[in-house]
């Protein structure tokens, strides 16, 4: 179904920008997993509006309200509904986008899909819809951060961004895996401090043009075991490129070495084998921690890739519901860079693909014994 997300670890979310409430039900999550509400909440204010002046001034507690499949502090294995109540609705800004398709939006798509849609801060398609998929990322998260079967101490996930707008961080100032204190240090979430001061003065002075701009987040993942990831269509990377095509003001995603490796020569672009530590082991990481479509134990390594906010504060052409030319202004209240606010929402995405991965490895690789 289009709004549920996993297989065996899946996660379905609802509710649109200024409806009553949003929310999601996780199915497949292990019994007796300890939980609480304060662990969930801690990744929902990663993403909550109005947490910075570079952010939207939407103010929202997104408090997570959890209804069912916990008892005594861990889960029951029976599906975990959670709601987040949306309070501070604004639906009056949005009348005029009633007949007029905003520029860049999801408008014109919804009406001519299904005939009808919520024009009120657009709706289903709203980045609100991702507060469900960052609290089903938390409980991801929490299960990947228990020592696993293989030995190793956890998984964690790292999203940081390199870019903003035509400003990027220096790669070898990013060399190491960030801890989660300098990728938080600053609102614009770059761990190179220099950078991240240009990051954010250029969008405090795009916002301050009525204008917007996109930037890249990179994710490294580390702790991975080989083994992960099916052969074929369900390849480890291609359920993460799905995972983070699916978030909204995405447009690209790379793995590894990406669009760079079309440029090299195999001998260099190879990584080379050898033993270290008793393990198998890669000299480079060109290949971003997948080969074959199945994890290799190296750091898992990806970049997204998302566009300028398309509401930008000046007039621009456009048509109506009749087809007829019209001028819209865009109106609301909107990140002038969606880019520092996805990264707990790329982080979660990639925590319900591993978690499912993982259980669809050890269902068929791990249970029965010939």
């Amino acid at each position: 179904m289009p709004n549920t997300f996993g297989k065996l670890f899946s996660v379905t979310t609802w509710g649109e920008s200024h409806g009553a409430a949003v929310g999601a039900v996780v199915e497949g999550c292990p019994p007796r997993l300890p939980l609480t509400a304060a662990e969930i909440q801690a990744e929902l204010d990663r993403r909550r509006p109005g947490q910075s002046d570079i952010v939207t001034p939407r103010q929202e507690e997104d408090r997570v309200e959890i209804l069912a499949g916990l008892f005594e502090g861990r889960t029951t294995g029976a599906p975990i509904s959670m709601l987040v109540r949306n309070a501070d609705q604004r639906p009056g800004a949005y009348d005029e986008m009633r007949d007029k398709f905003r520029p860049s939006h999801a408008d014109y798509t919804y009406q001519a899909k299904f005939g009808i849609r919520d024009h009120r801060g657009g709706g289903r398609s709203s980045a609100r819809e991702t507060i469900g998929r960052v609290a089903a990322g938390a409980i991801a998260k929490k299960i990947l951060g228990h020592p696993n079967p293989a030995g190793g101490a956890g998984i964690e996930i790292r999203a940081f961004l390199t870019h903003v707008h035509d400003i990027a961080a220096p790669a070898e100032a990013l060399a190491a895996f960030p801890t989660l204190a300098e990728v938080e240090a600053t609102a614009v979430r770059c761990p190179h401090l220099p950078t991240a001061a240009q990051m954010i003065e250029r969008i405090k002075a795009v916002r301050s043009e009525g204008d917007s701009v996109g930037g890249v987040i990179e994710c490294r993942v580390r702790g991975v075991p080989p083994g992960l990831g099916e052969p074929v269509f369900d390849r480890l990377e291609a359920d993460l490129a799905k995972a983070m095509l699916s978030l909204p003001a995405t447009k690209g995603f790379e793995i590894g070495s990406g669009f760079a490796g079309a440029r090299m020569r195999g001998s260099e672009h190879n990584d080379l084998f050898e033993t270290r530590d008793g393990r198998v082991r890669t000299m480079t990481n060109r290949s971003g921690g997948t080969q074959g479509g199945i994890s290799n134990g190296e750091e898992i390594v990806f970049r997204v890739a998302f566009k300028p906010t398309a509401t930008v504060l000046r007039s621009q052409r456009t048509v109506d519901i009749h087809g007829a030319a019209t001028d819209l202004m865009g109106r609301g209240r909107h990140d002038p860079c969606v880019v520092p606010r996805a990264v707990p929402i790329v982080e979660a995405m990639t925590a319900l693909v591993l978690v499912d991965h993982w259980m669809r490895h050890a269902a068929q690789n791990q249970v029965f014994r010939f």
